[in-house]
């Protein structure tokens, strides 16, 4: 079946590619379904939380991100923030497959001076339960393709890390990021808070750090201090910012990645082997793949990925 739709979308390659990716996203659920028919998870109580913000319109895609994530690390329980459109039916397949995880009702998220929406409230429940696990955060669009020895050992040592933005990206003073990222034409409120990061005040830290990464897949060490760091620097922000901006898509990953940059021992996964997928293929050794949404139905590289790993948890 899924070969068929493969060969389907061939066929009309002279279609308009919005065309075409609409077909590959309507096939793939069917080209994925085969994740149903494979073992259920065994979920550890042993101080990994494996952490997602979902709905129903992407259940089957976080049924292959979750396995495919915790086959390789052996280790670890699922929680799961609603985002409000989980259906009973939605949270039955995931009790079966995710061994019962726990389940957060997005509006009983307090999220205090910080914004509401934008996945603001996925990254203070993160930080919440971070006072007492060690908590990955995987978008459902990702991927585990092979050994992950670097996340392994960053839960071994209690160390942060996250995927990079940009292949190139580094944990860099504030002042740094501003002088590399001023007088960039985009309005958006990463550019924009990037441009100006060194004027920040976080009474907190002496010296300040940041790091262009992408909270798509990013891991968080146990820390007694929860919120605290995030709420100071959506507070700083906005002060620079203005409210109305710092409200905007995107605020959330800017503290994700400032959260992470100021922790100690942080480390940046390296992008030969944890990438995000922008269309320009998937080397042969690659570990995991984050599928962004502008690119994430081309060529058929999901769809392929997703079945190789289908393939390996019905072995």
């Amino acid at each position: 079946m899924a070969r068929d739709d493969d060969e389907k979308v061939s066929d009309l390659s002279n279609l308009p590619a919005r065309i075409v990716r609409r077909l590959r996203e309507q096939w793939f659920p069917r080209q994925i379904a085969g994740i149903l028919a494979t073992p259920p998870v065994t979920a550890r109580d042993d101080g990994l939380v494996l952490f997602s913000m979902i709905g129903t319109r992407v259940l089957l895609p976080y049924i292959v991100a979750a396995k495919s994530l915790h086959a390789r690390l052996g280790a670890g329980r699922f929680v799961i923030l609603d985002d409000g459109t989980l259906t009973g039916r939605d949270k039955a397949l995931l009790a079966h497959h995710c061994d019962n995880p726990q389940v957060i009702p997005i509006a009983s998220v307090a999220t205090g001076p910080c914004p509401r929406g934008g996945t603001w409230e996925r990254l203070l429940t993160i930080l919440d339960l971070r006072r007492e696990n060690y908590v990955i955060q995987f978008d459902s669009d990702t991927v585990t393709t092979g050994a992950v020895p670097e996340v392994v050992q960053s839960i071994e040592l209690n160390r942060c890390f996250t995927i990079r933005g940009d292949d190139d990206a580094e944990i860099l003073p504030v002042a740094e990021i501003a002088r590399r990222h001023q007088g960039h034409p985009t309005t958006h409120v990463q550019a924009a808070l990037e441009g100006c990061m060194d004027k920040l005040e976080v009474p907190s830290l002496s010296d300040p750090h940041y790091v262009r990464g992408c909270s798509g897949f990013t891991g968080f060490a146990r820390k007694a201090e929860g919120r605290s760091l995030a709420v100071e620097f959506s507070q700083a922000a906005e002060a620079l910012l203005g409210r109305a901006k710092w409200d905007e898509w995107g605020s959330e990953q800017v503290t994700s990645n400032f959260v992470v940059a100021n922790a100690e021992g942080a480390l940046l996964l390296p992008y030969d082997r944890y990438m995000n997928f922008w269309d320009e293929g998937v080397p042969a050794d690659v570990r995991f793949v984050h599928f962004i949404g502008t690119y994430r139905f081309h060529r058929g590289a999901y769809a392929a990925a997703c079945r190789k790993v289908i393939a390996e948890l019905r072995r």
